[in-house]
């Protein structure tokens, strides 16, 4: 048992002195820019950067309009009275994520438009096409993951 815990640490530690990640991929900052699908498919985020930090905005919604009011859909969610009205598309949920210089955007929040809620988050790839998105309240244990997937830009 103990050769297996040595074992396993050497090959950690080999890892990491070749700058070498887990998943053998090391990141750039702006790898996360693009368009990228929700887990459940009923929305595009594009992200994007501006200045030094990283946001995403829905640029694309499956439902796009709201079947009560025949209207395009709304922040209906938010706390904040004055935002109700926003519309849902267009909308930034990401804010202010900065690049560890390794393989994670942190330091921002993410916005739940289906609960009005905002979270911290963190965001690393899970695969060459994939985004794990870690929101939290607190520490990082408190939270839960969903998965994005690299997508085309909404036509037009």
């Amino acid at each position: 048992m103990k050769k297996t815990v040595k074992t396993f640490f050497l090959i950690l530690a080999l890892l990491a002195g070749n700058g070498i990640t887990l998943e053998g991929q090391n990141h750039k900052a702006d790898d996360i820019l693009g368009t990228w699908l929700n887990q459940e498919a009923t929305g595009k985020v594009q992200i994007y950067k501006e200045n030094d930090k990283y946001f995403g905005k829905l640029v694309w919604l499956r439902t796009p309009i709201d079947s009560i009011t025949g209207l395009p859909r709304t922040d209906k969610e938010n706390p904040d009275e004055k935002l109700k009205s926003t519309p849902i598309i267009g909308l930034v949920n990401l804010k202010n994520f900065v690049f560890n210089g390794e393989d994670e955007w942190s330091g921002g929040t993410i916005y739940d438009p289906k609960n009005g809620k905002t979270y911290k988050c963190y965001i690393q790839f899970e695969s060459q096409n994939k985004l794990k998105i870690r929101g939290y309240v607190g520490i990082s244990m408190l939270g839960r993951n969903t998965y994005w997937t690299k997508s085309t830009p909404p036509k037009q």
